[in-house]
């Protein structure tokens, strides 16, 4: 087999494999819910409960994802080695890139499988809008295509699954991400009374746009958590993305404000006594370094610009997508190199 082939094949098994785990179905269901009911509880805000909705399900949707993906990362990779399942593929002979490559891909694609629902949930519930009285009307569109989708959904699974077998999982993510799109794009077509709407009045192009830059730092956790399961076990591979995935959030005031109030401080002395090497430049580089090698998840979140009615410029989209191949090349390369000296016989 050559290298495309052995790359789809185990990646096509990692997808699958992962598709049919309890936890993608646990994590999908309870996203799903997590997202519908924060529309009630979005309307306690004194302002814009609109803007609370989506600051609440995209943070909804995020958090799901990332801790599905250390989940999914650990099944496939630790456990393969654990149960030494591993030897079955490395003994073809399977290089251990070829490896470590195809389960990434495989749990990228699972991961994106499994949280789109929750996203396209969250799409339709944001164009049915908050409750914010008892008097406001409902969105019965929204809630009839996606009250629709969701049965479909759940009864065409369990009639695969009781009558051909089938995982009842796997055909619940499979099925669920096509239904929630048509009836998120039917909702876009009708107002309040089931009157014909313009889709460009309903449909926010900022908002699919920040759902997409989401999808991508999950990509980058989902390299991050096969670089960490090559070596640890479920809890200590959960925790250690997790942790990672915080400090990323919080790199800009980790890192960024020290390295400027350095570069200040630095500039300044250096314009009155000249300039001179101390350790204020090394500790200047040990931030630099931090920040360079941390990933920076603020980046791809982009929520409050959207809230704030800002367009997301293409010249920025340009910038971030680099950055996530960047990032989640430079975790691969860190599984291949741990994954390499590990024993797995």
């Amino acid at each position: 087999m050559t290298f495309i082939e052995q790359l789809f094949a185990i990646a096509r098994n990692t997808f699958f494999e992962c598709v049919r785990q309890p936890i993608s179905l646990i994590i999908l269901v309870a996203s799903v819910i997590l997202v519908v009911i924060s529309n009630p509880l979005s309307a306690f805000t004194m302002s814009d409960d609109q803007r609370m909705y989506v600051d609440i399900g995209l943070s909804t949707v995020f958090m799901s994802g990332a801790i599905l993906a250390a989940f999914l990362a650990t099944t496939v990779v630790n456990q393969e080695i654990l149960n030494r399942t591993v030897l079955l593929v490395i003994s073809k002979p399977v290089p251990r890139v070829t490896f470590i490559v195809g389960k990434y891909f495989g749990v990228t694609m699972a991961l994106i499988a499994t949280t789109i629902v929750p996203a396209l949930a969250f799409l339709l519930v944001e164009v049915h809008g908050v409750m914010q009285t008892a008097k406001t009307s409902f969105r019965w569109p929204c809630i009839v295509f996606g009250g629709f989708a969701v049965l479909l959904t759940i009864g065409t699974s369990t009639w695969c699954n009781y009558f051909y077998g089938k995982s009842f999982a796997a055909i619940m993510v499979l099925l669920g991400a096509p239904l929630m799109l048509i009836a998120y794009v039917l909702s876009l077509f009708f107002n309040f009374d089931w009157s014909s709407i313009s889709v460009a009045s309903e449909f926010r192009y900022e908002l699919v746009v920040s759902i997409l830059l989401m999808f991508l730092s999950l990509s980058i956790i989902s390299a991050i958590a096969v670089a960490v399961s090559t070596r640890l076990g479920q809890v200590l591979t959960i925790g250690l993305t997790l942790a990672i995935l915080v400090l990323g959030l919080l790199s800009d005031w980790i890192f960024a404000r020290k390295i400027l109030a350095l570069e200040q401080l630095i500039s300044v002395r250096e314009a009155a006594n000249g300039g001179s090497f101390d350790m204020d430049h090394l500790v200047l580089w040990g931030y630099k370094a931090g920040y360079s090698i941390l990933p920076n998840f603020q980046v791809f979140w982009v929520v409050d610009a959207v809230n704030q009615g800002q367009s997301i410029p293409m010249e920025y989209i340009s910038l971030v997508v680099p950055y996530a191949v960047l990032m989640t090349v430079a975790a691969l390369a860190l599984a291949t190199a741990m994954f390499q000296r590990r024993e797995v016989g």
